[in-house]
């Protein structure tokens, strides 16, 4: 079975929504009034947008889309990808902003004989 998408047991205190219904109803409206204030201006989502005074829980929690996509599955894409280094640093990185760097994480992940990512 296929776990890349459990939280990892040392970032369970970031666990991210990953479904509509775990996303937060208050950043839900925010992200609504946002889009119909100022919809035909912006140049990202609300979401999208980096704000470095927030916590590394704070930033776990934010969500750049959640919305249906052209098929009909509602869509929900965490704003940052929570990484942990092997030395222990933990780092929020924005999915737009620091896509290379996520891309390297992502490749130095290996498999173990059972199928589960292992990420260091």
């Amino acid at each position: 079975m296929n776990r890349d998408s459990e939280p990892r047991a040392n970032l369970k205190e970031f666990e991210q929504p990953m479904n509509a219904q775990e996303v937060d109803p208050q950043q839900k409206r925010w992200q609504k009034e946002e889009l119909e204030k100022n919809g035909k201006t912006l140049t990202a989502n609300p979401g999208d947008r980096i704000d470095e005074s927030k916590t590394l829980a704070e930033k776990a929690k934010q969500v750049a889309v959640d919305a249906p996509d052209i098929t009909g599955d509602h869509i929900v894409v965490p704003t940052y990808f929570m990484v942990e280094y092997p030395d222990g640093e933990r780092k929020a990185l924005h999915h737009v902003r620091d896509a290379e760097e996520i891309s390297d994480v992502i490749r130095q992940a290996r498999m173990d004989e059972n199928g589960n990512r292992i990420w260091w």
